[in-house]
């Protein structure tokens, strides 16, 4: 695989999506580098749910997905999440290419507990020559959803589907968007954590819940090969980066 930055971005985000998120895509383009967004759609998924009247459920943040949920899940991301995001990206000039797992099985997943969670899956193989091939021409704009083996829809967490990504991938950097400039501390951002520090931080509540997922995300990628995870705001900002333990 070349050189690859994989992006993950929130549903909420894709509407909000500032003229830098764009420059900063096609500058790395210059730079050679190949590209994997993956998108969310909570805010689609929930709109959908909420018209419908049907139960919302969550259990350690991952919403439980039976199967109206799954088919509203897929509607949300395919429908409407990925075509906006798509649509922007062309609109600023941007080579792009939506991709899902049903894409000559791009994503394989097994479920993660079906009687807690029901159609909630992982990710388990991604098929990277399919993906490398992609992504030598287009920035791939990717929806976390994967397929079993037997070609049962599974609904991933977009962190979590990142993060494996860009594990499997080799990827060089990770970049997780949220709403806020990375991690603060007595009104400060933390320009770099090693993962250990990040876990104390974690372990003494600085770290509060809401960060603490993708914190545990950018940690799983930066364990297993990927040299730079950062949580930021904005993509053309530095935010917070996971970074690798320097050896002493």
């Amino acid at each position: 695989m070349q050189k690859l930055i994989v992006i993950k971005i929130g549903g909420q985000a894709i509407h909000q999506l500032q003229p830098t998120f764009f420059t900063q895509l096609q500058h790395w383009l210059d730079q050679d580098y190949q590209l994997l967004i993956v998108h969310g759609g909570g805010p689609m998924i929930t709109q959908l749910t909420d018209e419908l009247a049907l139960p919302v459920k969550k259990v350690n943040g991952l919403r439980v997905t039976d199967a109206a949920t799954l088919n509203l899940t897929k509607l949300a991301l395919l429908g409407d999440a990925q075509p906006a995001l798509l649509s922007q990206l062309s609109q600023h000039g941007l080579p792009v290419l939506g991709l899902n797992a049903a894409d000559n099985q791009l994503l394989t997943g097994k479920l993660v507990d079906y009687q807690q969670l029901g159609y909630v899956g992982r990710i388990t193989a991604v098929d990277d020559n399919q993906l490398s091939q992609l992504l030598a021409h287009h920035i791939g704009v990717l929806a976390p959803l994967a397929l079993t083996e037997n070609g049962q829809w599974l609904n991933v967490n977009a962190d979590m589907a990142a993060t494996v990504l860009a594990q499997q991938l080799h990827a060089e950097k990770l970049v997780l968007l949220t709403d806020v400039p990375g991690i603060m501390h007595h009104g400060n951002l933390m320009t770099s954590l090693s993962p250990h520090q990040a876990q104390r931080l974690i372990q003494t509540a600085v770290i509060t819940a809401g960060m603490q997922p993708k914190v545990r995300a950018a940690i799983a990628a930066i364990q297993t090969g990927v040299k730079q995870a950062v949580i930021t705001n904005a993509i053309d900002r530095p935010g917070t980066a996971i970074i690798q333990e320097v050896a002493v």
